[in-house]
């Protein structure tokens, strides 16, 4: 009996073009080495990201037929309250057109310039709009997030202690709220304890400071929390999902992770008060707050998402499958962010093309060879991504870890697909000294990874 089977039935195909090496090259030539602005009809397996591209369900599909779309008062915004309310507890649910929204208007109507914003680790559209309101954000991983080859089983949890150092020596007034993202995608897609949720918590409680979730994978994260915490077991993943919103004063999502859906978003909260200013904030520059920039269709596509992302058959594939890939690779000598995450598996750049300096960008060599080998496209976080410039010296200072992602659509990919991205890694796992570096030859002053043009060293 195998250990796990796709707990569904593919009903409708999509073709692949199949390109060749040489095609590769020129298409990679052509977008300036940066995977981003390759076409998708070029690119044979995409786990650029598992944002959006999920495969939605048969109930889904037919979700959309009975979305309404009035402009005020749809049907089905209240359907779509009603079970992120259900899920969540947060009273007042505010949709977005996706994640990065609900971000901006929640950072937009807290932060102030000089204010500081902590969390286990922002990722990159989270730390951009925190920053364009002036206020820094500062990453607190605990440190057996940091070691990519230490396979802890709650590597993304916060450093708690760090927490209250910075509450203590900056103060609270100056931290308009504490975020806790589940599961840390920038740390290597690896989740947060509940025991770490719960000190967190306390902390902010104790020093008067709301604490917010980014809840795009929270029900991996809450999956994790079953599968590894002592005293969860027993427990239902949709109960343990609440716990976590419990700990909590709101949360902001992304619908398009674990929401199961190609578009939307939401941000939340029990503060009445503040919810009517991010609903005016709302209006102004998203839409009407019982759409939010939304299709009706879309708010009933999300909340069927949200209803089937915590059944747990579906949980126990989703684990096993990430967990397939990055077992295979590590048992071959590939060296990978220990435990495989629930959404990605991240592959040690640094490690996997080591002596190459970090200021050759690994990520981005690496990146670009996945792609040139096998039409594989994944995505650098490192230094490309989080690095910054030395304002004193100019020079590029490198992120802490360097690292390519590997993100799994759900419920897109076969496991010979899977098995097809495992051949070509060990491919250029074998030639990794031929691998030569990268530079950056253009690039926007913020989210530079998006738009960036390299060019190789040799």
């Amino acid at each position: 009996m195998p250990e796990i089977i796709e707990p569904f039935r593919i009903k409708v195909v999509e073709p692949i073009r199949m390109t060749t090496r040489d095609e590769r090259e020129r298409l990679l030539g052509d977008a300036g080495y940066n995977v981003f602005q390759l076409r998708a009809d070029d690119v044979l397996i995409d786990l650029l990201t598992d944002s959006g591209t999920s495969a939605m369900s048969a109930d889904q599909w037919g979700a959309l037929m009975r979305g309404d779309e009035a402009y005020a008062g749809s049907r089905s915004f209240f359907r779509f309250r009603d079970v992120v309310r259900d899920l969540t507890g947060f009273e007042h649910v505010i949709p977005t057109h996706q994640g990065r929204a609900a971000e901006r208007i929640l950072f937009s109507t807290v932060c102030s310039p000089g204010d500081l914003v902590p969390n286990n680790t922002h990722f990159d559209t989270t730390r951009a709009n925190v920053e364009a309101t002036g206020a820094q954000a500062v990453d607190l991983p605990a440190p057996h997030g940091l070691v990519p080859s230490e396979p802890h089983p709650f590597k993304g949890d916060m450093d708690v202690a760090a927490l209250e150092r910075l509450i203590d020596e900056k103060g609270a007034a100056r931290i308009p709220l504490v975020m806790v993202t589940v599961t840390n995608n920038t740390g290597g897609g690896q989740p947060v304890s509940m025991a770490n949720l719960r000190a967190v918590s306390e902390v902010c409680r104790r020093h008067g400071i709301p604490l917010y979730l980014d809840a795009c994978r929270f029900a991996e994260n809450a999956w994790f929390i079953k599968s590894r915490e002592d005293g969860w077991a027993d427990t239902p993943v949709k109960e343990i999902a609440r716990a976590m919103f419990d700990l909590a004063d709101g949360c902001t999502m992304s619908a398009k992770k674990d929401g199961l859906a190609n578009i939307g978003g939401f941000v939340a909260t029990h503060d009445a008060a503040l919810a009517r200013q991010e609903e005016n904030l709302l209006i102004l520059t998203e839409g009407f707050p019982t759409y939010g920039g939304l299709a009706g269709r879309d708010l009933e596509a999300i909340a069927t998402g949200l209803e089937e992302v915590v059944h747990e058959d579906y949980l126990a594939y989703r684990v096993a499958s990430v967990r397939y890939l990055g077992e295979h690779l590590a048992r071959e000598g590939v060296p990978i962010m220990q435990p495989p995450g629930g959404h990605a598996v991240y592959l040690d750049a640094a490690a996997f093309l080591d002596p190459m300096p970090r200021t050759d960008l690994p990520g981005q060599a690496l990146t670009a060879e996945l792609y040139l080998a096998g039409g594989i496209r994944g995505v650098e976080i490192g230094t490309v991504m989080f690095g910054r410039t030395d304002p004193e010296s100019g020079q590029e200072v490198p992120s802490r870890m360097e690292l390519v992602r590997l993100a799994i659509p759900r419920r897109v990919y076969t496991e010979s697909q899977i098995k097809y991205v495992i051949d070509v890694i060990l491919e250029v796992w074998d030639r990794r000294s031929a691998i030569g570096g990268y530079r950056i030859v253009e690039q926007a002053p913020v989210l530079r990874h998006f738009t960036a043009r390299f060019e190789p060293l040799t």
